[in-house]
Parts: C-alpha cells; sequence; structure tokens
C-alpha cells in the first residue's frame, strides 16, 4: 500500500489504534514506577493511598482475583438515599455509644475498688497488673483489630468483640483469685480493642462525612463521661454493695446493646468473596506484622509499668524491656515496609500531614484528659479531705462542659465545614485550664475549682472528635477501619503513657516536698499511705498541714504536665488541614442567554 493515499476512515481508525497504545505503555510504565516506589505492585483495583484521595471513592475492603467474578457483588459507598436515618439511626447510634462508654467505663472503674480486691485477695503487689493486664491486651490488638475490620462484615466484628468484652467481665466479677481477676481483666481488654474503632467505623458507613461531626461529637462526649465517673460508681458499689457489681454492670447494659446491633441491619463495609475465612485470615490479616507489634508494645507498657515502682529505671529489667521493645519495633517497620498498603497499618497513611498529625494530637489530647481524670479526684480526696463519691460530684463542672462543648462543637462543624479552628481553641483552652489548675492549694475556693473545670471541660469537648473527623476527611473509605484503630491505638498509648509519667512526677514531687514542709515526715510512709491514707498514718496537726501542702505542690506539678500536652495539641493541630467537609453541591450548568429573535 505504500504510495497510496489512505481513505480518511482508514487513517483516522490506525491514529486511534496508535494512541491508545500509547496510552497503555504510559499507564505501564506507571504501574512499575509505583511499584519501585513501595516495594509492591498494586493492582489498578485494589485499594490504594497512593491514587490520592480527592478521586472517587474507592469500594471497602481490599480486592482479589476472586472479587472478579460475576457473583461477588462489590460494595460502595453508599448514595444519599442509602444512608441510615430515622428511628434505625438513633438506635445504631445508641448502642455504639453505650458500648463505647463501657469500654471507658471499665477502665476507670476499677480505680476506687482496687484497695478492697487487694484486701479480699491478699495481693498487694498485683495492684498494678489489675489496670495494666486490660491496657496491654487492647492495645496491642488494636491495629490488628483495624485490619479485621477492613475485611469482614463491621456488624459481625463488632459483636464477636464486644461479646469477648462482656464475657471478661462476667469472668472478672466471678473471679475467686488476683491471678483469675487479671486474666479476666485481659480478656476484657481483648474485646475492648476492637470496639471504639469499631464504632467509629459503622457510624462512617451509616452517617455522610458533612453530617459526622454533630454525631462523633454526642457519642464521644458522652463515652468520655465513662472515664470520669467512672471512680464515683466504683466507689459507690465498693461502699454499699460489692466492687464486683464494678464488672456485672457491663452485663445488663451489654445486652441492650446486643439486642439492638441484632435487630438492625447495618451496610457491609466489605465486599462478598468466594474465598475461605481461613484463607481471608492468612493473606488480609497480616498476622506477621501482629506477631511483631505486640511483644512490642508489650514490652513498652512493662516498661512503664514496672519503671520506679519493682525496678529502678536505670535497672537492667527496665533498660532491657525498653531496648527489647525499639528492636522488635524496628523489625516491624520494616515488615510493614514490605507490606505496602496490605500492611496491618501502611506507610502510605502517614504520607499525609493530617494523619500523622491527629495521630500526633489525640495521642497528646487523650493523655492530657487521662492525667486531669485520674488527678482531680487524688486532689479532692486527698487535699480536700472528700469521699470518694463526693469527689465524683465535684468533677461535675468538667463532665457536663465537656458534653456541651462536644456537641456544640459537631453541630457547629457539621455547619460552618471546618475542625481546624476548633482543635486550635480546644489547645488554647486546655492548656490555660490545665495551667490554672496547677495554682490549686489547700485553700483553693470553690468557685475557682469549678470555674477552671468549666474552661477545662469545655476545651475538651471542643476537640474530642476533630482529630477522628480530619483522617476521614483525607482517607479513601476503604482505609477508615484502619485508620481508625490507629487513632484509638494513640489515644490508648498517649494515655498510659502520660500517666506513667504523671506517678513519676507525683511520687519525685513528694519525696522532695513532704521534707520540705513536713521536715519530720518520712516521705516513703507518705507515698506507702496512698492518696487517701495521709491522715491515718499522720495524726499530728501541725505536720499533717505540712504533708497536705506537699501532696497540694506534687499535684500541680501534674498539671504542668497536662498543660504541656495542650501546648503540644494547639502545635500539631495546625498540621490537621482546613478542609471544608460539608457536603459539595454539584453545579447546574450555565445555560447561554437567548438572543432576540431565537426560540
Amino acid at each position: 500500500m505504500e504510495g497510496k493515499k489512505l481513505s480518511p476512515l482508514v487513517a483516522a481508525t490506525l491514529n486511534l489504534e496508535h494512541n491508545q497504545q500509547s496510552l497503555q505503555e504510559e499507564a505501564d510504565r506507571t504501574t512499575l514506577s509505583l511499584a519501585d516506589h513501595t516495594g509492591t505492585t498494586t493492582p489498578s483495583n485494589e485499594p490504594s493511598l497512593e491514587k490520592g484521595v480527592e478521586k472517587q471513592p474507592l469500594p471497602y475492603g481490599d480486592e482479589d482475583e476472586e472479587d472478579k467474578k460475576p457473583d461477588a457483588a462489590p460494595a460502595t459507598t453508599p448514595s444519599e438515599d442509602q444512608w441510615i436515618t430515622g428511628p434505625k439511626l438513633y438506635a445504631i447510634v445508641a448502642s455504639v455509644t453505650l458500648a463505647c462508654f463501657l469500654i471507658l467505663l471499665d477502665l476507670s472503674i476499677i480505680v476506687t475498688a482496687v484497695p478492697r480486691i487487694t484486701t479480699q485477695f491478699n495481693s498487694l503487689p498485683d495492684v498494678g497488673w489489675y489496670g495494666s493486664s486490660y491496657q496491654l491486651a487492647a492495645a496491642s490488638l488494636q491495629p490488628l483489630a483495624g485490619k479485621i475490620y477492613s475485611n469482614f462484615p463491621a456488624k459481625i466484628s463488632f459483636l464477636a468483640f464486644f461479646f469477648i468484652f462482656e464475657l471478661g467481665s462476667l469472668l472478672c466479677g466471678v473471679s475467686t483469685s488476683s491471678k483469675m481477676l487479671i486474666v479476666s481483666r485481659a480478656v476484657a481488654g481483648i474485646g475492648a480493642a476492637g470496639l471504639i474503632n469499631g464504632a467509629l467505623t459503622i457510624l462512617s458507613v451509616c452517617i455522610p462525612l458533612h453530617k459526622r461531626p454533630a454525631f462523633f461529637g454526642g457519642m464521644m462526649g458522652f463515652a468520655q463521661m465513662g472515664l470520669v465517673i467512672g471512680p464515683l460508681l466504683g466507689g459507690a458499689f465498693t461502699q454499699y454493695t460489692t466492687w464486683r457489681w464494678c464488672f456485672y454492670i457491663n452485663l445488663p447494659l451489654g445486652g441492650i446493646v446486643f439486642i439492638l446491633l441484632l435487630l438492625i441491619q447495618i451496610p457491609d463495609t466489605v465486599k462478598r468473596r468466594e474465598i475461605s475465612i481461613f484463607e481471608i485470615i492468612r493473606t488480609k490479616l497480616d498476622l506477621i506484622g501482629f506477631a511483631l507489634f505486640a511483644p512490642a508494645a508489650i514490652q513498652f507498657f512493662l516498661a512503664l509499668d514496672y519503671g520506679g515502682h519493682q525496678y529502678a529505671w536505670n535497672s537492667a529489667t527496665i533498660i532491657g524491656l525498653f531496648c527489647g521493645a525499639g528492636g522488635t519495633f524496628i523489625v516491624f517497620l520494616v515488615w510493614e515496609k514490605f507490606k505496602g498498603d496490605n500492611a496491618m497499618i501502611p506507610f502510605s497513611m502517614f504520607k499525609h500531614r493530617s494523619v500523622w498529625s491527629s495521630c500526633i494530637v489525640i495521642l497528646f489530647f487523650f493523655g492530657m484528659l487521662q492525667l486531669a481524670s485520674y488527678y482531680l479526684p487524688i486532689y479532692f480526696q486527698s487535699i480536700k479531705d472528700a469521699t470518694p463519691m463526693l469527689s465524683g460530684v465535684y468533677m461535675l463542672p468538667s463532665i457536663i462542659s465537656q458534653l456541651i462543648g462536644a456537641l456544640s462543637s459537631g453541630v457547629l462543624v457539621s455547619k460552618m465545614g471546618y475542625y481546624l479552628p476548633w482543635i486550635i481553641a480546644s489547645g488554647v483552652m486546655t492548656s490555660v485550664s490545665n495551667g490554672l489548675l496547677s495554682t490549686f492549694s489547700p485553700t483553693t475556693s470553690a468557685g475557682k475549682w469549678i470555674g477552671y473545670q468549666i474552661l477545662l471541660g469545655t476545651g475538651r469537648g471542643f476537640g474530642l472528635q476533630m482529630p477522628f473527623i480530619a483522617v476521614q476527611n483525607t482517607l479513601p473509605p476503604a482505609f477508615v477501619p484502619v485508620s481508625m484503630a490507629l487513632i484509638s491505638f494513640s489515644q490508648n498509648f498517649g494515655g498510659a503513657v502520660l500517666l506513667a509519667i504523671g506517678e513519676t512526677v507525683l511520687t519525685n514531687g513528694l519525696k522532695s516536698n513532704v521534707p520540705k514542709y513536713a521536715p519530720d515526715v518520712d516521705p516513703a510512709i507518705i507515698i506507702a499511705a496512698g492518696a487517701t491514707g495521709i491522715r491515718d498514718v499522720v495524726s499530728n496537726s501541725t505536720q499533717l498541714a505540712g504533708v497536705i501542702r506537699a501532696y497540694a505542690t506534687s499535684v500541680d506539678s501534674i498539671f504542668y504536665l497536662a498543660a504541656a500536652c495542650g501546648c503540644v495539641v494547639f502545635v500539631a493541630g495546625w498540621g490537621m488541614g482546613w478542609k471544608d467537609i460539608r457536603k459539595k453541591e454539584e453545579a447546574k450548568p450555565v445555560e447561554p442567554p437567548v438572543k432576540d429573535g431565537e426560540v
């Protein structure tokens, strides 16, 4: 055909084939470049953060070859008329909120029951394990729980975790020895590992993004009350009935959660697969990553728990635990890098500034919240000589203001669209209010400690759910379960670390302040007596006044630490991004004006 002129139709056809071939070659080069960058090749139909977050929402869950079969119905982001609404939505919100409330209540309710438990079981050396076994189990399994929600239906996963938590609560209530109680607390912690992130995942598939702040604020504001009123309920149960009701209370309330969730249909978060459950567990859950992460987390938390108590901070045991945790964690990071987006904690998530900023914010935010929740009752009980129940009443200003702040900020974020101003305001208000709490003395008036708590609770309410909203606004829907697990882990990690540091600050403060204000009193006796036992070991009124002043000064140091956490929240919060989460209205096409004489 050389020398002959091609017809226009043939020339257009050859040109189209050439363009298609060029586009295919360009796509192949892009795929190879991505494989070189991440270490793995991401199929075009696999959820990947490398594709960016501005494109269309990706399907939930990982896809594989089996998913391409005709009978594998893809699960996609619900359309506007598929979101849950009305009484059904409120039943779901109520059930998951109640579950989260029980989790946080279980974390703090045991505090005031521990003295009675140690008396009954003669187990004073096991005190640390009653809380640590719960937190160790919960923190170690949280990243794996995120992968479970990414590969199994959210409703089934949530009910499975909740059943384990309820079983652990029952075992705690019927425990006949200290060792049985410790193991039972670990069982409850395993169940708790997947509940808060599971609740957020369930709400994410039921509620559109622009409406989530209001619901998240209500859920988290109410759930966080469990942390604050836990010591109050624990003291009441221990004083008027038995400490076992600290765990039995989870059973009837948990039954309500089970019934509500069983009767309500929740949208699926994953696609139906033809492969077996065992194959999903083997290929999708990154069990090797969990086998590396869990011992690293356990060693780290054991070092924090043992340090300054059973062993000195510079002892071989503590140093060995920290080194072991660091070494294991490095191996875990190498493995996660190798796994790419199929890892238990995908590294590609941290390429987004708002993700790692949100993790830092929630870590220090929750640590700050835990410090105030634990040490305000100590101030009221040890310095103001209030009963456990009365100290809970004294904390109502922070409880109520936090709930109001969480609800109001959630509603206003839904209306205004921006979450950044609220986390910045939260950082300012919490750092200032904790600074004001650090001025507490034995003679501080009721007006001051009420006003300071209102400022603190309002600031905490403003920032409570903002990291969760920021991450969900950044990542594709397929990565929401993993990201919620990561945020929940950062939350628990911050609480555990800051509480351990706070305990060290208090102990060292008493060692230096008691000789200053009560020279004739041995600091070791005061530390061994506990927060509510100082009046039992010091009878002289002059010495007691000095010890109380030393206690007040030492507790003030805790609020310096909390104020510093608020400053970190303020600084890190700027990285969460200035994004509008409101529903985007589609622009209507503009019709050209009709000229005179045209029809």
